[in-house]
């Protein structure tokens, strides 16, 4: 995937754990941490808006649709 330079504003605290993670090389750079970073909240986020939505479900509903029409299509199926 192609990657953009892109310049931001951070705090100097922020800036100064990324720095750390990186002496430590658990990053091999600051660009590396910090897309890493992003792209996990981005991931988080989906992932929320996901269960939120889920939440939505009438999972009563939902079992009596995947059930409809499934009587008699059973008897339908070849044996194996």
């Amino acid at each position: 995937m192609s990657t953009i330079k892109v310049a931001v504003t951070i705090e100097q605290n922020i800036l100064e754990q990324v720095d750390r993670l990186v002496k430590k090389k658990i990053y091999p750079s600051r660009s590396r941490a910090i897309q890493n970073a992003v792209k996990e909240k981005i991931d988080r986020l989906n992932r929320r808006r996901l269960a939120e939505e889920c939440k939505k479900i009438d999972a009563k509903y939902e079992q009596e649709f995947a059930e409809e029409g499934i009587e008699g299509v059973l008897e339908e199926w070849p044996e194996y």
